[in-house]
């Protein structure tokens, strides 16, 4: 399945890009296993969407969680919690 991951402010900084396209193998079908399969490129990937980190999560436009079904050609958003002050 391919889906369009897009990575936001110091997301995007830490990771080095800000959007990609991805094929994911067959057992890959939620949100949170795509952030899995994403920390398993190690280095800057595996800091920056470990699991203690707080990352947002949104699938097709909607704020969702890990365990939201990823559907064909989707579009997969990482970003971090925003703070107002």
């Amino acid at each position: 399945m391919k889906i369009s991951l897009k990575y936001f402010a110091a997301l995007r900084e830490a990771v080095g890009t800000g959007q990609e396209q991805v094929n994911l193998p067959p057992d890959v079908t939620t949100v949170g296993g795509v952030r899995e399969l994403l920390r398993e490129r190690g280095g800057a990937w595996a800091e920056a969407l470990a699991p203690e980190r707080a990352v947002r999560m949104a699938h097709k436009h909607v704020m969702c969680d890990g365990d939201t079904q990823v559907e064909e050609g989707a579009e997969v958003a990482f970003f971090p919690p925003v703070t107002g002050g």
